[in-house]
């Protein structure tokens, strides 16, 4: 399965198909800063029911409370729920309190939330075992304590279809493994959810015995890169899987960010209108399996 990309991105006029309305609900991890947080906003203007996340419950309200306030008639549309992705109880947790507070109705995840501690022009592993809880099965284990609150599992109509949008990276793709075997098995159509798993073991083995670099891995932002490799694959097998569950990457290219240090060719603003746009598609044209790429000039796309 090839993860260059195509010359394709869905058109924003596809998003004036207005199918939704303040009942639907979507939740957008890491929400208090950023992409994930222009983009909480975006979903307020545009009438849905938004729930931020984030993992410090003073910088969730603060963000909160900013939005209230810039969006005074859609506050009550705009909700808080603390969410660490990097801790499994806090996963548990979450799901519990949106159980609680919304009940099955869950349309739209995005999984913003990621870490990485290199400056741009730095590569170490010394925080590969974070990376990997944070931007790997954090994504993987949310999605997992949210499948029954997914309103496509209660719901009987024939256009509902459910949406799972996973922030991602082109140095998630496979032509920056060097490890010939790996890119192999990530690449065949009956690749296996445990077989991605393994893949994260090996990796944070290599990091732990001081082999990864010659055992083929990624050369720049390693870590951070391998998180992606695996959140790609896994979207790709969870595409595949889910029927009624729509599964798409998007890589919102250089953005001007905290993780970036504000550098950027654009900015989070902008990223998050083309997130958006990939969320909000109509059902006739919601495509799944997808990874879509931010670039310079245009926005491409390719099979997962």
């Amino acid at each position: 399965m090839c993860m260059e990309p195509e010359h394709y991105f869905p058109s924003p006029s596809l998003c004036s198909t207005r199918w939704w309305s303040k009942e639907t609900v979507a939740v957008v991890t890491g929400g208090n800063k950023g992409i994930g947080f222009a983009l909480v906003k975006q979903f307020a203007e545009l009438g849905l029911t938004v729930v931020l996340t984030a993992r410090d419950y003073h910088k969730g309200q603060a963000a909160l409370h900013a939005l209230h306030q810039s969006h005074p008639l859609h506050a009550n549309h705009i909700h808080f729920l603390l969410l660490d992705v990097s801790n499994p109880l806090s996963i548990k947790r979450f799901a519990s309190s949106f159980q609680a507070k919304f009940g099955p109705t869950l349309d739209i995840l995005v999984n913003n939330a990621g870490v990485s501690f290199n400056e741009l022009d730095e590569n170490t592993v010394e925080y590969a075992k974070t990376v990997m809880k944070t931007n790997f099965y954090g994504p993987k284990l949310l999605i997992e304590a949210l499948f029954p609150l997914f309103r496509c599992y209660s719901s009987s109509s024939s256009s509902s279809i459910s949406r799972v949008l996973n922030i991602s990276s082109r140095l998630g793709s496979l032509n920056k493994l060097r490890n010939t075997k790996m890119r192999e098995m990530l690449e065949r159509e009956e690749l296996e959810e445990e077989e991605i798993e393994e893949m994260v073991k090996r990796f944070l083995e290599d990091v732990k015995n001081g082999r990864w670099e010659n055992e083929g891995w990624p050369l720049h932002w390693t870590d951070y890169s391998v998180s992606k490799l695996a959140l790609n694959a896994y979207s790709r097998v969870l595409a595949k899987r889910q029927i009624r569950l729509s599964v798409n990457c998007f890589c919102p290219g250089f953005t001007q960010t905290s993780m970036t240090r504000g550098k950027g060719t654009h900015t989070a603003d902008h990223a998050a209108s083309l997130a958006a746009t990939l969320a909000l598609l109509p059902p006739c044209h919601l495509p799944t399996g997808k990874f879509f790429l931010l670039g310079k000039t245009n926005t491409t796309t390719s099979k997962l």
